[in-house]
């Protein structure tokens, strides 16, 4: 009888350090907007393009004063750069899901702080990702030690994930890596 009680308390436990994880504690709330879905799905339309674009400049999504040239979303909820119309084969993956799926909360409930990295691994809680090569040019400005993000799930790319950037209001396409 006290193994199983010591089992089930340890087991209660556990997913306790995540229910906090990511809260401003000081505040009680993180400063900056943070939208209340993800994007919509767009009307994707295959692309005929082969998987490599030589030369392509990546888009600038600043369109208004003050907005920054990453995609990012409006305090309306718009999410400006995620409806090209057409599958993007910057974000395919041969392996859609190879680590698994996130198996924390989404969206504006669920606001966690990186903790470490770089574009190419970084991790908040127990949770480690890479952003989309083709996104590290909207990146620059992320403090990988302790920004707030947010993750959403992508509709319309499979396999990938949104990590939005509640400082900054931008977002990039993000891969789950799987538990550290």
């Amino acid at each position: 009888m006290k193994v199983y009680l010591a089992i089930s308390t340890a087991l209660l436990l556990i997913p306790y350090p995540m229910l906090g994880q990511g809260r401003d504690h000081k505040n009680g709330h993180v400063e900056g907007y943070v939208p209340e879905h993800g994007p919509a799905p767009a009307h994707i339309e295959e692309s005929h393009h082969g998987p490599e674009h030589h030369g392509e400049e990546h888009p600038k999504f600043n369109d208004a004063p003050g907005h920054p040239a990453a995609p990012h979303v409006h305090p309306d909820g718009t999410w400006v750069g995620h409806d090209s119309g057409r599958a993007d084969v910057h974000y395919h993956l041969d392996h859609p899901w190879e680590h698994g799926h996130v198996i924390g909360g989404f969206g504006r409930g669920h606001v966690y702080h990186l903790a470490g990295g770089d574009p190419r691994r970084f991790w908040f809680g127990n949770f480690a990702f890479t952003v989309a090569p083709w996104d590290f040019g909207y990146v620059g400005g992320w403090y990988w030690d302790r920004d707030p993000i947010v993750i959403y799930e992508d509709p319309d790319h499979i396999g990938w994930y949104l990590a939005f950037n509640v400082r900054l209001g931008a977002y990039v396409h993000v891969q789950y890596l799987g538990l550290l």
